[in-house]
């Protein structure tokens, strides 16, 4: 790898901790992420080092991480193409009672002074009366003990409180709550949670962590009727209501956007454009965070906040680059997380100026031949720019949602033929992007505004998978 330690951040603080029972953890500036488990110790270190390589991808530059497992503590330097470098590392001490090596006698003697009573010391008359009962002049020959003392010196026989702790490190597994086995709980029979609890409790735990920094998420497709907007309010009802970080989903549309018209309108008409002309009073260190609620409208049961594009009738102005340079500096001061619903230009420059603040790519389609063929597009088009553009369709998440059409007509062939069709389409994206979610269909997402309340739980079920997946790329 070659790099300069020196020249590596130690921003954000990384620790990868293996245990000897067999759970690990990776924890980044205090958010810690827990391990898959291993058959070995050497595979759980690998899985642990796997979480990190996925942040160095993150923030694409190496990473430092601290190590701390059975065998020893160190620190390492963590390429995004996975290569790593140690920096340092310092064997843990033997633990008091450990089997010593045969090859020396110090450590033999060592163990034996660590294992064996000590004998009541002789009085000095019996050692100068068993001589001259013999009448022989003997050598004294030094005790086993005393030939031990020094090797007794060497060997540790203590260990140091840092290396101890009596907290409980391994996370305590909550009774199930749902489904039969939840039933059983409920009625004083313990029961462990089935697979798929664990799994949406798994989710639920990647979309309510917090990061350092705000993150922006760029929903994209070239095609129209995509399910970009619906996709946009989803992602950010989730993540807002179980992160509770701050959460506005801004039309980034170049003209007029839909996403107004699918969201909670508040008491005013202000859009985009109004922020940015309030900029200069909005970025002022002496403007009240409370400010920001004169431009955008309060999703009061998804708890995220919408940025509207400009409205007006004549619709004759078309959004900057520079424009989503202020705009964007704006809301990341006020808000942690920015979900940018987007037009179907991708040669518009407030289409590329978005690209270029994105940290986490999203393109939804619906299992229809033009809707995925638009989005194979837009994948194709940021790969050919190479650099940060080409990064992200490699870590993009994809949204495959079942056609509506099937639904309407109810009829059981055309319902199974819109299943296979969604799938078809997954399966196509998977080897190219980060992730593949299918979204069953739903009507409350079809037409008027947006709720998550409103949706089959099934559907919120994978509207969080989707989420999940967003969030595991932050």
């Amino acid at each position: 790898m070659g790099l300069n330690p020196t020249e590596v951040l130690a921003f954000p603080r990384i620790r990868a901790i293996v245990r000897d029972n067999g759970t690990a953890e990776v924890v980044v500036a205090g958010n810690s992420r827990t391990v898959a488990p291993a058959e070995s110790l050497q595979q759980l270190r690998e899985n642990a080092l796997a979480l990190v390589v996925g942040e160095a991808k993150t923030l694409k530059r190496a990473v430092r991480v601290a190590i701390d497992d059975p065998e020893g503590q160190g620190e390492l330097i963590v390429s995004p193409d996975g290569s790593k470098e140690s920096v340092n590392y310092t064997p843990k001490p033997a633990h008091r009672g450990a089997e010593a090596p045969t090859t020396t006698a110090a450590p033999v003697a060592a163990a034996v002074i660590e294992t064996l009573p000590v004998e009541p010391a002789q009085p000095q008359t019996d050692t100068a009366n068993s001589t001259a009962t013999t009448g022989t002049t003997m050598t004294p020959t030094p005790s086993a003990a005393s030939a031990a003392a020094p090797a007794a010196e060497e060997a540790p026989t203590r260990r140091s409180l840092k290396e101890t702790s009596f907290l409980v490190s391994a996370p305590v597994l909550e009774p199930a709550t749902q489904g039969w086995r939840g039933t059983l709980t409920r009625l004083g029979l313990r029961m462990d949670p089935s697979q798929e609890e664990l799994s949406e409790r798994e989710d639920i735990r990647t979309v309510s962590q917090h990061w350092p920094g705000p993150r922006t998420i760029a929903v994209v497709n070239r095609k129209g009727g995509a399910n970009k907007t619906p996709t946009v309010v989803m992602l950010s009802a989730i993540l807002a209501r179980y992160s509770g970080a701050a959460t506005v989903a801004w039309d980034n549309n170049e003209s007029q956007g839909t996403l107004g018209w699918r969201t909670e309108k508040g008491s005013h008409d202000r859009s985009v454009l109004d922020l940015i002309d309030a900029s200069t009073e909005l970025l002022s260190p002496s403007t009240n965070a409370a400010e920001i609620a004169k431009f955008v409208d309060h999703q009061t049961a998804d708890k995220f906040d919408v940025l509207r594009s400009d409205e007006n009738e004549e619709g004759d102005h078309e959004v900057t680059a520079e424009e989503v340079d202020i705009a964007h500096q704006v809301l990341t001061r006020y808000y942690r997380l920015v979900v940018m619903d987007s037009g179907n230009t991708a040669r518009a420059a407030n289409w590329r100026r978005m690209i270029e603040h994105t940290n986490q790519l999203v393109v939804p389609v619906t299992a229809i031949e033009d809707r995925a063929e638009a989005a194979r597009l837009t994948l194709q088009t940021l790969e050919s720019r190479g650099g940060h553009d080409a990064e992200l369709a490699r870590n993009a998440v994809v949204i495959v949602s079942e056609s509506t059409d099937a639904k309407r007509s109810m009829s059981g062939d055309a319902l199974k033929r819109a299943r296979d069709e969604a799938q078809r389409i997954a399966d196509g994206f998977a080897p190219f992007v980060r992730a593949v979610v299918r979204i069953p269909y739903d009507p409350a997402l079809v037409n008027g505004p947006i709720r998550y309340e409103a949706l089959q739980p099934a559907t919120q079920r994978a509207w969080l998978a989707a989420a999940a997946a967003v969030a595991a790329g932050f």
